[in-house]
């Protein structure tokens, strides 16, 4: 894909529907799709890079309740020809062919590269990678393994989103105000992995969500590391005009 000025690559996560209930859910959800309508005629493609929803998980014949304006409004997106391309995050992890069969939305579930106008990015949600945190990294392994999910979604629809929804609070409880504030460039570790990274290929830009924060750092004079900051309190995206990446917030 060549991307001019007049057609741009969005980027954006982290909009966590269903949390912390429906009727704060359904106002972020409601500004999701105003934006989304906003960058329709422009956008060449939209990136949504993990943590669409607080939970999802996709049984045999079932999907989550809720969420109809953002589900149709990516339908009419794709239907009319626009490329949407959804990452899954540390919370909605468990897609499996839901939105590529209704929608028609690729799904990526390890991060990806992508080549525009001679520039090079590395996109994705960004948990588990770089040092630390091995916790987590531990359970996502569990929560990722064939026989665990299948164990799962053996579970009542009722029971397994009541028992996902606990840990999504207690995930965010145990976060705490880490995501108010620049940690420093010691301590983001997103931002150590893409240092790391960038030793074995040079990406112009490295784009991931996850962080909650937004930051726009330079790595290197040929590198920069993008968080896109998150739709529960930053409203924050980036968009690429073919040249340059800016991050941007919506209001």
């Amino acid at each position: 894909m060549t991307v001019t000025p007049e057609k741009k690559i969005y980027f954006l996560s982290d909009f966590h529907l269903g949390a912390p209930d429906s009727a704060t859910s359904l106002i972020r959800e409601k500004k999701v799709v105003r934006f989304l309508d906003q960058i329709r005629h422009s956008a060449a493609a939209i990136f949504i890079v993990g943590d669409i929803f607080d939970f999802w998980y996709e049984y045999h014949s079932v999907v989550p309740k809720g969420y109809v304006r953002l589900l149709g409004k990516l339908a009419e997106l794709t239907d009319a020809g626009i490329p949407v391309h959804v990452f899954v995050g540390n919370h909605d992890m468990w897609m499996s062919g839901y939105f590529e069969k209704e929608l028609n939305i690729p799904v990526y579930h390890e991060p990806r590269v992508f080549t525009w106008n001679n520039k090079q990015f590395y996109i994705g949600h960004g948990d588990g990678l770089g040092p630390g945190d091995h916790g987590y990294k531990f359970i996502k392994k569990i929560f990722r393994n064939p026989v665990c999910k299948w164990l799962f979604g053996k579970l009542h629809p009722d029971w397994g989103i009541a028992l996902a929804n606990y840990f999504s609070r207690k995930s965010r409880e145990k976060t705490g105000t880490a995501d108010a504030h620049f940690l420093g460039e010691e301590q983001e570790w997103l931002i150590v992995f893409s240092k790391e990274l960038i030793q074995q290929e040079p990406y112009d830009f490295l784009v991931f969500g996850h962080r909650h924060y937004p930051i726009d750092f330079k790595l290197s004079e040929k590198s920069r590391y993008i968080n896109l900051g998150d739709w529960i309190s930053n409203f924050t995206y980036a968009e690429f005009d073919g040249d340059d990446v800016k991050l941007l917030q919506f209001n």
